[in-house]
């Protein structure tokens, strides 16, 4: 007869992951393998529709966690720790992604130059159309056309999308995780949904 889970591994199933963390750096390993076990899936799916080469995204994915247990003791606990091992992941794709263009284009510059009234039009876009055009497009099965679209947008566009629309992030969180204002994820939204309306537009 096979028995059930051991009363740690319950407990440390159960934990939260501030409390993984903190057993994580005193050398717990069901720590470590908890917290992998949670995040394994997300950071893969993130760095994969970033680099859209799944051998690559297996390795960059190694690399985050790598990444994630080497520098766990710097980790600030006033920080969700999905926002931290996200951005560690989004760190890790951006820097596959120079080293295979190396030629790219600034985007703060762009998002400095709009007028007020556009970056105003962006905020209200994002309030009201959250689901457009995303979900509206997923609901009529057009799934693999939309993944091909995501992969032609901007790196910054790319990542903002993916967390707000497949990881399902708040816009805090997500700025928190890019490391930029939230005014610019916001713009980085628009932009992306603006861009995704034209490349789909024949498909409608």
């Amino acid at each position: 007869m096979r028995s059930g889970p051991s009363m740690s591994n319950v407990a440390t199933i159960a934990a939260t992951d501030s409390e993984l963390v903190v057993r994580a750096r005193s050398g717990s390993e069901a720590a470590y393998r908890e917290l992998l076990a949670r995040y394994q899936r997300p950071v893969f799916s993130l760095v994969y529709r970033m680099v859209r080469n799944r051998e690559q995204a297996e390795d960059l994915a190694q690399e985050t966690f790598v990444k994630v247990f080497q520098n766990i003791t710097r980790y600030d606990p006033k920080y969700k720790f999905s926002s931290w091992i996200f951005k560690i992941a989004n760190n890790v794709a951006l820097d596959a992604l120079r080293r295979r263009n190396p030629v790219t284009i600034s985007l703060d510059g762009a998002a400095h130059a709009e007028t007020a009234e556009q970056v105003e039009a962006s905020r209200t876009d994002v309030a009201s159309e959250d689901a457009n055009p995303l979900e509206a497009l997923e609901a009529r099965q057009l799934g693999g056309a939309i993944e091909q679209a995501v992969g032609t947008l901007r790196p910054e566009y790319r990542t903002a999308i993916l967390l707000r629309h497949v990881e399902g992030r708040p816009y805090e969180e997500i700025a928190e995780i890019m490391d930029v204002p939230l005014g610019t994820v916001k713009t980085y939204i628009h932009r992306a949904r603006s861009e995704l309306r034209g490349t789909l537009a024949h498909l409608r």
